[in-house]
């Protein structure tokens, strides 16, 4: 009997240690799954947000995550909605890093949603930080842009 209980703790404990291995590797912190995400709206205006006439939204725009000399992190595509939402893992960059070191940048030109707004112009927005979301065992850090602004396109 006590070789039977030896054994089914034997493979009770390596059941746990085999599922404990891919939850390491997506980011188990203080017992819960973490992720960042980036999201917001995009709109078809000089500064990406709308003001107080109906301003539409700004499908089909490449936003990508830039980080320290220009480099692109990530990378989403706006819907029809003009919604983005860029997921990270925060294994692969600090909360911190990403909010003082990168920027969404939207390279579409602003012509391409209107007509009447400039060829020559991209948008660009720091990130804000706005709070974590709980999901069961996921814990989503929260990231929104800080506020667009027409930069020249590259």
């Amino acid at each position: 009997m006590a070789l039977k209980s030896v054994l089914s703790l034997l493979f009770i404990s390596l059941m746990v240690a085999a599922l404990a291995v891919p939850i390491a590797g997506a980011g188990l912190i203080s017992g819960q799954l973490s992720l960042i995400n980036i999201q917001g709206t995009l709109f078809c205006s000089l500064n990406g947000s709308a003001n107080a006439t109906a301003t539409p939204v700004f499908p089909d725009a490449l936003v990508q995550l830039q980080c320290g000399a220009g480099n692109v992190a990530a990378s989403a595509t706006t819907n029809s909605a003009g919604i983005f939402s860029i997921p990270l893992n925060p294994l692969q960059v600090l909360l911190q890093t990403l909010l003082s070191n990168c920027n969404l940048v939207v390279n579409t030109p602003l012509s391409s949603c209107n007509a009447n707004l400039p060829s020559v112009e991209s948008l660009a927005s720091p990130l804000q930080y706005v709070g974590n979301t709980v999901l069961g065992l996921l814990n989503v850090a929260n990231i929104i842009p800080a506020g667009f602004k027409p930069i020249p396109l590259t």
